[in-house]
């Protein structure tokens, strides 16, 4: 009952953050806002049991794209845009189907931490009896997550280095270049 709890009230956040984003129009405010956006979709994360999908989140969402949305901002000049009003009616609609679909899609889904879904009786026996033959490594979670969902783990430690490479390029600033004989133009 408290999961749900805290699930609701995660997803209100999530939808009162994004009600922020689209109605503020200083650049600034809509990057820390993006931030605060990720920050609560790892948490939600978290609270699903995928932190390992919450710390890819918070490493790639919360941190190096505020950071790169922040680096832009302070390298682009202040535009002189007018800001519009007026609320584009097709993309409204595009995302209010699309949104009905998923909720519509997610009405036949097992309730979490249900002992009789099909992750539970299939998936998990399965590892759990097949895991060390198949793979023959000899600890359950290293075998799950080295071999069965190898390319998954991969993918995830390459955003997660090339997050990390991407926030180091952004706050080591270039060096000037000095040749040996060569005069500066100043």
């Amino acid at each position: 009952m408290i999961s749900l709890v805290i699930d609701i009230v995660l997803l209100l956040f999530l939808l009162i953050m994004a009600i922020f984003i689209l109605r503020v129009h200083q650049l600034l405010a809509v990057a820390m806002l993006f931030g605060l956006y990720s920050l609560l979709v790892a948490g939600l994360f978290m609270v699903l049991d995928a932190p390992d999908v919450a710390f890819t989140e918070a490493a790639v969402g919360t941190g190096i794209a505020t950071v790169l949305m922040l680096a832009t901002i302070a390298c682009t000049k202040v535009s002189q845009e007018k800001i519009q009003r007026k609320v584009a009616k097709t993309p409204l609609f595009i995302c209010l189907v699309v949104g009905g679909l998923l909720m519509y899609g997610t009405h036949n889904i097992a309730d979490l931490g249900d002992p009789e879904a099909p992750p539970h009786t299939q998936v998990a026996k399965r590892y759990i009896e097949d895991g060390q033959k198949d793979t023959g490594v000899p600890n359950l979670v290293t075998a799950v997550l080295a071999s069965y969902r190898g390319f998954d783990t991969l993918g995830e430690v390459t955003v997660v280095f090339t997050a990390g490479i991407g926030v180091l390029l952004l706050l080591v600033r270039p060096q000037k270049i000095r040749i040996k004989g060569v005069k500066s133009a100043r």
